[in-house]
């Protein structure tokens, strides 16, 4: 027994200190702690993050619309004992951020010093996963935070969608800058992709004395740059509470997207600990592993003639298939809904003949198709990634029109890729766009009833896209031509290729004007914001272009000024001529009650001021004769330049009766 005493206490011994060495290396002092990897350590992690079993820290999963949170598991006192102030510190880390796509991400991390754990009201999305909506820009936070932002949004005044920001209680940077280093030699800028899927490091320093904040990014191998990407001065006494937790934070939207910490060290009054990148876990593999190369080399040497004959057989092979080849990634089974092969689609359309052309736009090439399995006739539009649909665009119309289900918008059936190709199933329209009924050459006239109707179902369906769908989906391009008809020559509202889709409650908001002349309101060349409410203009203006006939912008022949419908009806609202402006074609045989309606409806939509338009549930039940139609609401902001306060209109100075309701708009997406 004396002998095997002399063996066990050595032991003991030996497994007490390698359970300590862990600790040692991540929880540290009071004052400084270092994580090469985050495996056995004690860190804290909540929502989706979890800590990997080869010692990653993996804030996000993936999953949507959700948050995850990590903290060093013990409270810092950061300030001064004697004067109160916060002191020095100084943190380093290393992220690595991966998505569906290379630059694609939804949405960024943050590192924070926070004088709680609590973080179960915080929201995801732009919020990412620190603060809500109602506690954003509250001094009561007690908040620091640095943010690596990979999405833009308006609402937080983002500078673009790859930022690196500084937060003091409120993800609307006191500071902010797009990501990338300065290169010490030449002191040139270097841009940086931060959903690029390679790992960067961070530093985050604050100097006590100075009161000032530095921000450094760079590649994973680079040593720290001596200039900084971010700097300013700001007393962080005033911020941040004596305890305080230090750590991480991340949120997802609707991509599928990941978002990782691969070290992390603090010190406090002491410089952060250098991390040491050659100890840090692995990030997992993108793509296959790498091939043998003893399969390489010996493969063919020792079977030389199999392959030439192999090559001749695979090249045959390719050259008969190589029109069918599509390309498929991960993401797609989980955001993708009914995907169609290329080859069913090429045989379709008949290897895409321009006999089955249906038309041409600024997003591609459509075509009639009939399938064979089916014996269905479908539409597909061909959309190159080179076109100012990217891949952002494309996956956010799969995503989202996938489930979008109305009579009256167009079905989008599925989807299939190509290298730089995309393409889009819809349901077939077999008498097209309302716009060739309307300015075409076509010897059939629609009468009244069939007008009114498709009036009534593109309201149905802007209905069901601004108000009863999960999400509100701003079109953003309504006009005649992007109304087709079905079968029965009922309207649907189609070409969602400028839809943004926003949660209900916040603040839509755009970076860009998109639209066509004549049916973009004014607020948004001015202010560059999409609204529900500029779709109602562009409504309005599609009402009265139905109801007339005409287009809303023409250049006259030996006129100067462009002919503007909506000024040329109101002229004759106001002189009580209204019946005159009907589409002549109509030889008089439609319900003056109905015509009247829609033309008023369409002055009222398309007034200048957006707080003087209703919304389409009003436009609804006026259409549907559930509501009685506000003509003097229509009289006083038309006389009087009204604007809408609450549920009243009230008269302020504005112009005079004579001001123009037509607004002469450029426009800025090429057209379609």
């Amino acid at each position: 027994m004396p002998g095997i005493n002399g063996i066990t206490t050595p032991l003991k011994l030996i497994f007490f200190l390698c359970l300590n060495f862990a600790t040692t290396l991540t929880a540290g002092d009071d004052h400084q702690f270092i994580y090469s990897g985050f495996a056995g350590s004690d860190i804290i992690v909540n929502g989706l993050a979890e800590v990997t079993p080869n010692g990653l820290l993996h804030l996000t999963n993936g999953t949507a619309q959700l948050k995850g949170h990590a903290f060093h598991p013990t409270p810092l006192n950061f300030h001064e004992p004697l004067n109160g102030t916060v002191q020095s510190f100084s943190a380093a880390f290393v992220f690595a951020i991966r998505s569906i796509a290379p630059g694609v991400s939804a949405h960024g991390l943050t590192f924070f010093i926070s004088p709680t754990k609590n973080m179960s009201s915080a929201f995801s999305n732009q919020f990412l996963g620190l603060l809500s909506k109602q506690k954003n820009g509250n001094s009561s936070n007690h908040i620091f935070a640095v943010e690596l932002d990979t999405v833009l949004s308006s609402d937080m005044l983002d500078v673009d969608d790859n930022h690196v920001g500084i937060d003091i209680n409120d993800l609307r940077s006191v500071k902010s800058h797009y990501a990338g280093y300065y290169d010490d030699m030449s002191g040139n800028f270097h841009n940086l992709t931060l959903a690029s899927f390679e790992a960067m490091q961070v530093w985050v320093d604050y100097d006590g004395g100075r009161k000032q904040i530095s921000v450094t990014l760079a590649p994973l191998q680079m040593a720290k740059p001596m200039k900084p990407l971010l700097s300013i001065n700001y007393d962080l006494s005033r911020v941040l509470k004596d305890k305080s937790y230090v750590g991480f934070s991340a949120s997802t939207g609707i991509l599928d997207s990941h978002h990782y910490v691969l070290g992390w060290s603090f010190g406090l009054n002491k410089p952060a600990p250098v991390i040491n990148i050659s100890k840090l876990p692995k990030l997992p593999r993108i793509g296959p592993k790498p091939r043998s190369k003893l399969l390489e080399i010996i493969l063919p040497v020792a079977s030389s003639t199999f392959i030439l004959a192999l090559v001749t057989v695979i090249f045959l092979v390719i050259r008969r298939k190589i029109r069918y080849a599509e390309l498929r990634e991960d993401w797609e089974v989980e955001f993708g809904p009914h995907r169609f092969s290329y080859k069913d689609l090429f045989h379709a359309t008949e290897g895409f003949k321009n006999k089955h052309l249906l038309g041409i736009g600024g997003f591609g090439r459509v075509y009639k198709g009939v399938l064979r399995k089916s014996k269905s006739e479908v539409a597909v539009k061909r959309v190159s990634h080179e076109s100012r649909q990217g891949m952002k665009e494309f996956i956010a119309e799969v995503v989202s029109m996938g489930r979008l289900r109305h009579k009256n918008i167009v079905q989008l059936l599925g989807y299939c890729r190509r290298k730089g190709e995309l393409l889009l199933v819809y349901d077939y329209m077999p008498n097209g766009s309302l716009d060739k009924y309307l300015h075409g050459n076509t010897i059939q006239t629609l009468d009244w009833a069939q007008r009114f109707r498709i009036i009534q179902g593109v309201a149905s369906g802007l209905l069901y896209l601004h108000e009863d769908w999960e999400q509100v989906v701003i079109h953003r391009d309504i006009k005649a031509s992007n109304v087709l008809l079905d079968g029965e020559m009922n309207g649907r509202l189609g070409d969602f290729g400028l839809a943004r889709l926003y949660d209900h409650g916040t603040d839509p908001q755009t970076t860009h004007v998109v639209g066509t002349m004549g049916y973009i309101a004014p607020e948004l060349t001015r202010m560059g914001r999409a609204s529900t409410l500029t779709d109602v203009f562009a409504f309005g203006v599609f009402l009265l272009e139905v109801t007339c006939g005409r287009r809303p912008i023409t250049q006259q022949d030996g006129q100067d000024v462009p002919f503007m419908l909506v000024d040329w009806v109101l002229e004759h609202w106001q002189k009580g001529s209204l019946p005159n402006v009907v589409d002549t074609r109509l030889l008089n045989n439609y319900n003056v009650d109905e015509a009247c309606l829609a033309l008023k409806l369409g002055l009222l939509c398309s007034h200048p001021l957006p707080n003087a338009r209703p919304n389409m549930r009003q436009v609804v039940q006026y259409l549907d004769g559930n509501a009685i139609f506000p003509e003097q609401i229509l009289t006083e902001i038309t006389r009087n330049g009204g604007v809408e306060m609450g549920a009243n209109y009230v008269v302020s100075p504005s112009p005079p009766s004579s001001t123009s309701f037509g607004t002469i708009t450029v426009d800025l997406s090429g057209g379609r």
